[in-house]
């Protein structure tokens, strides 16, 4: 009877720093998906009822997590291009290497395994760009539509800036409108990052979705057969 015996070398891949930005930064975007849509249309206040309190407090709440955003997004950006580790930068080759990106492509069809060069794989590097400039236009419009609420300290420092960006939107109208768009293009990514994560995980047995959790990513290095 013979098994096989697979070796793994662990490389640390994530700091505490951007773990705890990942982690907050999922409880910001959950308490703005759903805050938000109760913004869009509170339910739990009769329309006639003069009992403003419930909604003026998940507004409240919907502005502290959306600051919270703000800050995560900006320490994110800063950490990426800065950071003293260059795990995640050295994933930026993968993206811009065909051979990469067949890699990539033959490892999601169950022929080979992934490129491990940085933290990310092309694809995935290139959608969290993606979703990283969309949480930046969120932070933006947010910031837009709070400008037109209050109008001393923060509010009035960034007015010039947000009334601008309005004008160019076309009014407040259309940036409510895609700042709800995109609260979709997060809710649906989220699925998709999850299913992928626990996939990924399964499929190449490297503590992808632990990584996350511990810091360190393991990948096989040699297989023996052994009686």
């Amino acid at each position: 009877m013979s098994s096989e015996a697979v070796l793994y070398k662990r490389e640390r891949v994530f700091s505490v720093v951007i773990r705890v930005c990942h982690w907050l930064r999922a409880l910001a975007i959950t308490a703005l998906v759903i805050t938000g849509f109760y913004i869009s249309w509170p339910f739990l206040v009769a329309p006639e009822s003069s009992d403003v309190l419930v909604n003026g407090w998940i507004r409240f709440a919907h502005e502290v997590f959306g600051f919270m955003l703000v800050a995560i997004t900006m320490a994110r950006v800063y950490l990426f291009f800065f950071s003293r580790s260059n795990v995640e930068r050295r994933s930026i080759n993968d993206a811009l290497s065909t051979k990469s990106w067949l890699q990539q492509i033959k490892a999601y069809l169950w022929m080979g395994k992934p490129p491990h060069h940085g933290a990310y794989g092309p694809l995935q590097l290139v959608v969290y760009a993606g979703i990283s400039t969309l949480a930046i236009f969120m932070c933006v419009t947010g910031l837009m539509l709070y400008d037109n609420v209050y109008h001393g300290g923060l509010a009035a420092m960034l007015l010039p800036v947000t009334d601008q960006l309005t004008q160019w939107m076309g009014g407040l109208a259309n940036v409510r409108l895609w700042h709800h768009y995109v609260t979709w293009a997060f809710i649906i990514f989220v699925f998709i990052h999850i299913y992928m994560v626990v996939w990924t995980g399964i499929r190449f047995r490297n503590g992808s979705a632990d990584s996350i959790l511990s810091g360190y990513d393991y990948q096989s290095v040699r297989k023996d057969d052994a009686e």
